[in-house]
């Protein structure tokens, strides 16, 4: 069974149609790729956000 754990992270750069999440507690050269697509709509760099359950959530 797939076991994915609750995480924060904050938008470090967008490029085009992806952005780069840097977790928390994590270097900034280990920042993950995302499809934008994947992501709530108003995210922006500096955005915060919470993954949980496949889902990404902005942190107010």
């Amino acid at each position: 069974m797939l076991h994915m754990e609750p995480k924060d992270y904050t938008v470090v750069r967008i490029e085009g149609e992806y952005a780069y999440l840097c977790a928390d507690n994590a270097p900034a050269d280990e920042a993950l790729f995302i499809a934008m697509a994947l992501l709530p709509a108003e995210v922006d760099v500096g955005t915060r956000l919470h993954y949980e359950m496949f889902s990404y959530t902005i942190i107010e």
